[in-house]
């Protein structure tokens, strides 16, 4: 049985996917003393096709200076943005709306953020995006 290597330390990084700019990684993973330029390629390959997103992922850092990467999924906010074409949120949520999103909309958000929810039910994931998208000034249609 191999022997376990120990964690030093566990990062989340929010990127551009295929296009990870190196002073983000380098001010994060620099005095961990990772090979940063290998990692960025790493990121690059592993997200090119999903350009133009922003996606997170869990860099794990472990004695030997070795790490592991774990793509999550692109932060709800961001998503919502892209669908509904928003530079950002309401200044005053809750009172002061910004857009509305369709439940279709909402299903497709959920569907593709269900991996990283704490739930493996569709329309609870809904519910969360929901609820995230009020916070942001955006209404939800009755459909």
């Amino acid at each position: 049985m191999a022997a376990q290597r120990k964690i030093s330390r566990q990062l989340t990084l929010e990127l551009d996917a295929g296009n990870a700019a190196m002073v983000d990684i380098g001010k994060m993973l620099g005095p961990t003393g990772v090979n940063t330029r290998q990692m960025k390629l790493d990121y690059d390959a592993a997200t090119a096709g999903q350009r133009g997103d922003v996606v997170p992922v869990v860099v794990t850092v472990y004695e030997d200076r070795s790490y592991a990467l774990r793509y999550k999924t692109p932060p709800t906010a961001y998503l919502i943005r892209k669908v509904l074409g928003l530079a950002g949120g309401s200044a005053r949520p809750g009172t002061q709306a910004v857009a509305e999103i369709s439940r279709q909309q909402l299903r497709e958000i959920a569907e593709r953020k269900l991996p990283d929810l704490n739930t493996d039910d569709v329309a609870a994931a809904m519910r969360q995006v929901a609820g995230t998208a009020r916070s942001m000034g955006v209404l939800v249609a009755d459909d």
